[in-house]
């Protein structure tokens, strides 16, 4: 479903990932790992269209997305919850949502976006109790639910997660993954990079670990967990 091919990828102060390779399939929960600044956030922000690789090639469902604008990516059904969540703090709940169904509420198809957000509030019903709350008011989790609800809205193929886990506490952690876990047994391609590797890999079915900019080893997940290298560099056994 996914494809990167020698990923090159810099912000004009050294090289960030210089040679990344990999395959996402169709379906399934699948994790990119490695140590804080291996280039995992680079590497989603480059397949979403917010930067573009300085060499290689993206490609979603067999067309080359590697010069395309965000936008048009995610018209073409790959959506991205970027790190630190990026709710928008002074609309409500329901105009986050509302902003992520773009492409539903510009050519009028009010069916898909009831449909969706009908989808959307039975996966958080926390969001449905917010409807009218200012995002920014939301505690972390909510914003975590909400970031998540706003990339649903656009009836993604694939779902991109930046850092999910990134400053919840462990119980909201365990429920984000867990709908994650939901959302990939529905039938979506969940593709979730994280410096939590053992909640992340606990629930993947493939892992890729990033290092120094390039993926250094591909496995499936429990795998990984077994592996030596991978239990003392990022499990901490």
């Amino acid at each position: 479903m996914l494809e990167v091919q020698s990923l090159r990828a810099d912000y004009g102060q050294g090289e960030v990932l210089s040679d990344v390779s990999f395959t996402v399939p169709r379906g399934g929960f699948h994790a990119l790992i490695g140590a804080n600044g291996a280039g995992k956030s680079t590497t989603m922000r480059a397949i979403s269209g917010l930067l573009r690789p300085v060499r290689g090639r993206i490609v979603f469902d067999g067309r080359d997305i590697s010069t395309l604008s965000a936008d048009r990516i995610v018209k073409l059904g790959l959506a991205l919850v970027p790190e630190g969540r990026k709710v928008f703090a002074p609309l409500t709940v329901r105009e986050n949502l509302e902003m992520g169904a773009f492409q539903l509420l510009f050519p009028k198809n009010r069916g898909g976006f009831s449909d969706n957000l009908a989808f959307v509030l039975d996966l958080f019903p926390r969001l449905e109790e917010r409807l009218q709350q200012a995002a920014g008011t939301l505690s972390g989790g909510e914003q975590q639910m909400l970031a998540i609800g706003r990339a649903l809205m656009g009836s993604p193929r694939m779902l991109l997660l930046d850092e999910p886990s990134m400053g919840l506490a462990p119980l909201v952690v365990t429920q984000i993954f867990d709908t994650l876990r939901r959302l990939r047994e529905l039938g979506l391609t969940i593709f979730v990079c994280e410096q939590n590797t053992s909640v992340t890999l606990r629930r993947a079915d493939h892992g890729y670990v990033l290092e120094g900019g390039r993926i250094a080893l591909s496995d499936g997940a429990q795998a990984l967990i077994a592996n030596d290298r991978v239990r003392e560099a990022y499990l901490g056994v």
